[in-house]
């Protein structure tokens, strides 16, 4: 039986930190606020992947009042959710995601980001989708206080586990 799971995160730019967007660091004046890399597109993936399970979500699992997680890359984050599928006798069926940024120009990364989180999920490249947009210089995406990151999951749970 297919789960489906959607996950929404946002992080504020500030300076003095590195920007990183679907596992790949990206060159840009500004980095995503955050106790962890504040990779929101990995943390909105998760959290799609999490909630087609029916499990809590990524603050609940890595709080930001924990020291471990402090400057942890998301990967970890993104890893543990596919393993819980897994645990569940599930497999992922695809995800994908929108990042929502007036800049960095986000295309050049994208093929780089759909193969970070194909590994850490374990699937192939072709079950991931990543794209990007801009806010039409609307809101906090468009004046670029920070970047927003949507997901979907879809998950093949056997029947007894759903």
């Amino acid at each position: 039986m297919v789960h489906v799971g959607i996950g929404y995160d946002v992080h504020a730019l500030v300076q003095g930190r590195r920007l990183v967007l679907g596992g790949v660091e990206i060159p840009h004046t500004h980095g995503l606020d955050g106790h962890s890399d504040a990779d929101a597109l990995l943390h909105a993936i998760t959290d799609a992947v999490l909630g087609a399970i029916g499990e809590v979500d990524i603050g609940h699992l890595f709080p930001n009042t924990d020291e471990r997680w402090r400057n942890a890359p998301s990967r970890i984050f993104l890893e543990e959710a596919a393993r819980r599928v897994r645990a569940r006798g599930g497999r992922i069926v695809n995800v994908d995601a929108s990042l929502i940024a007036e800049r960095p120009k986000i295309f050049p990364h994208i093929t780089a980001m759909k193969q970070h989180i194909a590994e850490a999920l374990g699937v192939p490249v072709a079950k991931v989708g990543v794209k990007a947009t801009t806010n039409e210089k609307l809101g906090f995406a468009g004046r670029e206080e920070g970047i927003a990151a949507m997901a979907v999951a879809s998950i093949d749970l056997p029947e007894e586990a759903g």
